[in-house]
């Protein structure tokens, strides 16, 4: 009887930890507890219990203390199928479950095996034990997985230099680290993941820059020294941006501004207002701007910035009130040999023109301008067409050498903003089909495939701020999915406009399975790198991003060296075309040069990255230690 009791007691932990020998790796085992709602509905029991023939005179006692435990199932034929001694299995499930409760903690995979991770100290199992001697027979010594974790002095030390910086402990995944061919490429993401472990965006995107340059880096070894410089950028700007809203309260958000690299020229570069901007995205799109500057036929420089504040709701007044504030600290860096920032997320031509105003004012003359479309006061009119229009011409280059042409093909598009819509005119101008265009809470699909006058009323019913769900009240044949991406409709052409990683795995075996052939990324890094793995083993061929998205920056350039404020659409999209086909030119030579076939998946994507690559390393290796 009290073995059976010890047993009961076992049972009724939470957590168990379970000890093996001495100096061998302990493994935390997670059951359903008596605070577990779900447990009663289990079938599966949580531990073997080896049945015993229980006398005429206990029989009562037992059934009572099964009765009021509800720990031991009812049926004696499954408990006889467990083994009397085997340890139980650790369910996925479970620990997910557990992982929700502490949110110090979060579930991943190690050497095959479900792990909990301490989401400060990045450790799980013997690394968090409070006493790894002592007696492992005692069940003093195996207290529960909160226990054990809080008592360590690792997860203290750490715990209180999160208090102090005051950040919120975010329970995240790791980071995905891509196997790399070469030890000596590999050595560049390990030096970045010792330095800069939390930067989630910022490591997947140099990943894959470390990917592309792993032939370049090969030849010369002395490159690994110049992208260790490379990744550290010039100068990060961080500042508080107060503002008072039309109530009258206060508020304080954080703004950003990174001039990742200088040296082939002044920094160009977006302003992105939106709530998920932290440094790590700031410094990812900063360096991604660095490399598309670089592939132009411009010679200037990268940079990024914005901040968390989200313009979605607010009114004009506050939106001048947060945009003069931000620009109060950040006027001081920009000018027009210093750094010209660009509209992105969340900025357009309103935000733009209260950030220039006050610019003028603080800095005393109006030398230079921000680029962006700005009709009234400066700036070309085409400039918000640049990007979107050059994607299309892009995807002509590609389908050009494949003696292929848009016409007549099935092109799926996300997103609904300004680059979305203008690919979408764009496409139709050329015969094209373009079936959907998404926003955040799912997509649109016209299988007649969209028009220009179809095209006219998706313009009126964002100008208006109503849903795309609008649209199919006025077109039958048309349907909006709620939840969903537009990535499971059939196309020949992709063409993701919306966000950051919006194609993962699935989306991606989706697209394969459905016919896609090419991938134009207008979105700033669109796939995860588990959806690139998907795409480049089924050769699809991807367009990157500082390829294809070189329309902006073009046109930009094009407003302040030509000086041009009227041009006419025709001479415009000639240059247009004429600056993409010599950045598709440029990044197919430096493919075939280190080895990539032209018809390769890869070949665009890492012959854009070694062409921009080199033309930077050049610039600094003459420049010095700078």
């Amino acid at each position: 009887m009290n073995s059976t009791m010890d047993d009961m007691s076992l049972i009724q932990q939470r957590h168990h930890m379970v000890v093996r020998e001495l100096g061998e790796e302990i493994d935390l085992e997670i059951g359903h507890g008596v605070d577990d709602p779900s447990y009663g509905q289990s079938q599966t029991p949580l531990i073997g219990i080896p049945l015993q023939e229980s006398s005429a005179e206990d029989h009562d006692e037992s059934k009572s203390m099964v009765m009021v435990s509800q720990l031991v199932s009812d049926d004696n034929e499954l408990l006889k199928s467990q083994p009397a001694k085997r340890k139980k299995k650790v369910v996925k499930r479970w620990r997910e479950e557990w992982a929700d409760t502490y949110k110090w903690a979060y579930v991943d995979v190690k050497e095959g095996t479900a792990r909990i991770f301490c989401s400060i100290c990045r450790e799980y199992g013997r690394k968090h034990r409070r006493n790894p001697y002592g007696n492992e027979g005692s069940r003093n010594m195996q207290m529960s997985a909160l226990e054990e974790h809080n008592n360590s002095l690792l997860h203290k030390e750490a715990l209180r230099l999160q208090m102090a910086s005051k950040d919120k402990i975010v329970a995240d995944k790791p980071i995905f680290v891509k196997a790399l061919m070469s030890k000596t490429a590999g050595s560049i993401v390990e030096a970045l993941l010792k330095r800069d472990p939390h930067e989630a965006e910022f490591i997947q995107y140099v990943q894959e820059v470390v990917h592309a340059l792993e032939r370049v880096i090969s030849k010369n070894s002395g490159y690994v020294n110049t992208m260790e410089r490379l990744l550290e950028p010039e100068r990060m700007i961080i500042f508080r941006v107060p503002w008072t809203d039309d109530r009258g309260e206060m508020h304080v958000n954080r703004g950003f501004r990174v001039h990742f690299n200088q040296t082939l020229g002044p920094c160009r570069g977006g302003l992105r207002f939106n709530p998920s901007m932290n440094l790590s995205i700031t410094k990812f799109l900063g360096f991604q701007q660095t490399l598309k500057t670089a592939l132009s036929p411009y010679r200037l420089g990268g940079a990024s910035g914005g901040s968390d504040f989200d313009p979605k709701g607010k009114s004009d007044n506050e939106i001048m009130q947060f945009c003069q504030s931000y620009m109060d600290e950040l006027y001081r860096y920009l000018g027009p040999d210093k750094d010209l920032p660009s509209e992105e997320m969340g900025v357009g031509t309103r935000e733009m023109g209260f950030l220039y105003g006050q610019y003028r004012r603080l800095a005393g003359h109006s030398q230079g301008s921000f680029t962006g479309p700005r009709l009234n006061w400066s700036g070309s009119s085409l400039r918000t067409e640049a990007t979107g229009y050059g994607l299309v011409f892009f995807a002509q280059l590609i389908l050009a050498d494949m003696n292929k042409e848009l016409k007549g093909l099935r092109c799926v598009i996300s997103g609904s903003g300004k680059i979305a819509m203008h690919v979408l005119e764009k496409l139709i101008a050329y015969g094209a089909l373009p079936i959907t265009v998404s926003d955040s809470k799912g997509y649109l699909v016209d299988e007649d495939g969209f028009d220009f006058m179809k095209l006219s009323f998706l313009r009126d019913i964002k100008s208006q701020h109503r849903t795309l769900r609008d649209y199919s009240k006025t077109y039958a044949r048309s349907k909006y999915y709620e939840e969903a991406k537009p990535w499971n409709e059939r196309c020949d052409v992709a063409f993701p406009c919306a966000s950051l990683n919006e194609i993962d795995h699935s989306d991606a075996i989706n697209l394969v399975n459905l016919g896609c052939r090419i991938l134009i990324e207008g979105s700033n890094m669109p796939c995860t790198p588990e959806a690139v793995n998907v795409l480049r083993k089924a050769n699809v061929l991807i367009a990157p991003s500082i390829a294809a998205g070189t329309g902006g920056v073009v046109a930009g350039e094009l407003e302040l060296k030509e000086c041009n404020l009227n041009w006419a659409p025709e001479d415009f999209e000639s240059k247009l075309q004429e600056a993409m086909k010599q950045t598709y030119q440029r990044a197919l030579k430096a493919a075939v040069d280190f080895g990539y076939q032209k018809e390769s998946p890869e070949a665009l994507v890492h012959g854009a990255v070694i062409s921009a690559f080199l033309t930077i390393a050049s610039g600094m290796s003459e420049q010095g230690c700078v």
